[in-house]
């Protein structure tokens, strides 16, 4: 059983996901990158809010300007070892403005938290174990930052240069 976790707290999903083959019921849905392609047209025809779900070797440039038209954009973290979710997390807020939710799914350490934050993801997926003061604690725990991110925290260096 999972949680979602959005602006520091528990929310609820508004997005029912739904399988490639399954019927896709009213409202929000969210679907895998495959369902998306086959179907796009009457997906957004729908005017429903639609996210979709792509897995860690999806490139999120494959949406193109239909990026726009989304809502959601879940990105998967098969294990924790895969870090590809980072890149494209960050690809999406920088390179293809997108102003959507962008969310953490899969598998994932606490450590990670933080980082995702930075490059753009602003809701999580979590087990019933982690809770929101876990998730707070995450966020707090870097207080300064060697890499440059999509968030424009100053790094390190910049701020040892600004002295």
């Amino acid at each position: 059983m999972t949680k979602l976790i959005k602006s520091g707290a528990y929310a609820q999903d508004a997005f029912a996901p739904v399988a490639d083959d399954a019927v896709l019921p009213t409202g929000a849905v969210l679907v895998s990158l495959a369902r998306f392609q086959k179907e796009r047209d009457s997906l957004l025809e729908r005017n429903t809010p639609i996210g979709v779900k792509l897995q860690s070797h999806e490139n999120p440039e494959i949406l193109g300007d239909d990026v726009s038209r989304l809502s959601l954009v879940a990105l998967e973290f098969p294990k924790f070892r895969d870090g590809r979710a980072f890149s494209w997390a960050r690809i999406l807020r920088t390179r293809m403005g997108f102003t959507g939710e962008i969310r953490a799914v899969g598998d994932f350490l606490f450590d990670q938290v933080n980082y995702q934050h930075r490059v753009g993801f602003d809701a999580w997926e979590v087990p019933d174990h982690f809770t929101v003061e876990m998730f707070q604690q995450a966020l707090t725990e870097m207080t300064d930052v060697y890499q440059p991110s999509a968030d424009g925290k100053k790094t390190i260096r910049e701020l040892r240069a600004s002295r």
